[in-house]
């Protein structure tokens, strides 16, 4: 595994405009059109992660597309990839990446993990976070609160899009009739709500390093 570095460093090297930082993982999706064109980017993807490497990387096939992830900022990899892309002829849709989570307020939090633990079936990662150990599923993080709410839900999706993409998903999703609760911490994350005052953060990488 290539040593971390951090996303600001991976956005400032040359030759990786295909991918954005989404939380953990870098991300790229490849338009394919065809299940025919995707298996064979999937093969060239198989065919440059050798080894241990391989466990550092999730690769998505599907009629329209193929999303690749690398749980490793892995700059020549990644540079790799997108040339291997580009000799199939197939375009990169940087727009196209996000990442779910879903995140749960909870007063305790070693108190409530193991039941979703059981019920989702997923593995435990730190003392607040469960994930999918196939990688298909949104991961699941449990967010410390002082005190019960019972005013307002205290389940959330965090859904996580390429720094570039922010603002105009935001504007999209005001403009379908949400509203903005804060962005008292953007460009890490603000927090919006649907009608009905559901609530929903959208984050980036920006400020966190």
């Amino acid at each position: 595994m290539t040593v971390q570095i951090t996303a600001g460093q991976f956005h400032a090297a040359d030759g990786v405009e295909d991918w954005r930082c989404l939380y953990h993982v870098v991300s790229a999706y490849f338009r394919t059109g065809s299940l025919a064109k995707g298996i064979a980017l999937v093969d060239e993807v198989g065919r440059l992660v050798g080894g241990a490497e391989q466990q550092y990387v999730n690769v998505d096939l599907r009629h329209a597309g193929v999303t690749v992830s690398l749980l490793s900022r892995d700059v020549a990899l990644a540079r790799r990839i997108s040339a291997a892309a580009r000799e199939l002829d197939i375009p990169a849709d940087p727009t196209a990446v996000q990442l779910i989570n879903v995140t749960l307020d909870a007063l305790v939090r070693a108190d409530v993990l193991p039941f979703w633990r059981a019920l989702l079936g997923y593995r435990q990662i730190d003392d607040d976070y469960l994930a999918d150990p196939a990688r298909r599923g949104p991961g699941f993080g449990l967010q410390p609160m002082d005190a019960r709410r019972p005013q307002r839900n205290r389940m959330h999706l965090d859904v996580a899009v390429p720094h570039d993409q922010a603002e105009a998903r935001i504007a999209a999703a005001l403009a379908a009739g949400g509203q903005l609760v804060s962005d008292a911490h953007a460009p890490k994350w603000w927090v919006l709500a649907d009608a009905e005052g559901n609530e929903a953060c959208v984050a980036t990488w920006v400020g966190r390093e």
